[in-house]
């Protein structure tokens, strides 16, 4: 609980995975991937009910020792590449409200943030109080640039590549970009039971830096992040 505010959080995490096979459980420095994010929910304290939503036998098994609730086995249509985060989550709080638990407030987090911190947990529910907001997502500094960036034409050239905007302005005179990190989604129960979508006139950014804002999706992010886990 949060200043007697209830709080579920949940984690999605299905079995299956193309860039790496069996992501949610492969070790990372040592430990299966998942158990980060389980680890940080709970040293926050925050959590009256810390679940996830799995289809792999193994993964709730790792769930489980390291002390989290895994109350039921996620539909198969639920599991697949197409399968939407927001519908896995809906799922859950429709099993949830039908055994009569509801919640002031949901956290998604997912287990390919290894890197947030119980800091960064408490943070974003302290913005949540202080914006009286209804959602709370975390964001970070890009890495590169926007204005940087275009599309090419099929001949390769690059003649309006760059915006005019961004000639000759220093890379510190740009103005700040931000991206979603994929860390942190935070909501009222009311507002994100019936809704596709975080987004709305009072849902408030939570900046993390880029160091703990790494989202393993690849065999990279992995080396990126045990590198900035053993600095550490």
């Amino acid at each position: 609980m949060y200043r007697h505010k209830t709080l579920l959080g949940f984690i999605p995490a299905r079995k299956g995975s193309k860039g790496v096979p069996g992501k949610n459980i492969k070790p990372l420095a040592g430990k299966p991937l998942i158990v980060y994010t389980i680890e940080t929910a709970r040293v926050s304290g925050l959590f009256d009910y810390l679940m996830v939503s799995t289809d792999g036998e193994d993964i709730a098994r790792i769930v489980r020792e390291a002390g989290a609730e895994v109350p039921f086995v996620r539909p198969a249509e639920l599991a697949t590449d197409t399968a939407k985060g927001i519908d896995v989550l809906h799922h859950a709080m429709v099993w949830l409200e039908a055994k009569g638990q509801k919640f002031d407030w949901v956290m998604y987090l997912q287990p390919t943030s290894p890197l947030r911190s119980s800091r960064d947990i408490v943070a974003a529910c302290e913005l949540m109080l202080e914006r009286d907001a209804e959602a709370v997502v975390a964001v970070c500094e890009v890495e590169h640039h926007p204005w940087w960036s275009n599309t090419l034409p099929d001949d390769l050239c690059m003649a309006d590549f760059l915006r005019p905007e961004a000639i000759g302005p220093q890379r510190q005179e740009l103005p700040t970009y931000y991206r979603i990190n994929g860390a942190i989604y935070l909501a009222r129960w009311d507002f994100i039971r019936y809704r596709d979508s975080w987004y709305g006139p009072r849902t408030y950014a939570y900046i993390m830096p880029r160091e703990r804002s790494v989202d393993i999706d690849n065999p990279l992010d992995f080396v990126l992040a045990e590198a900035l886990i053993y600095q550490k």
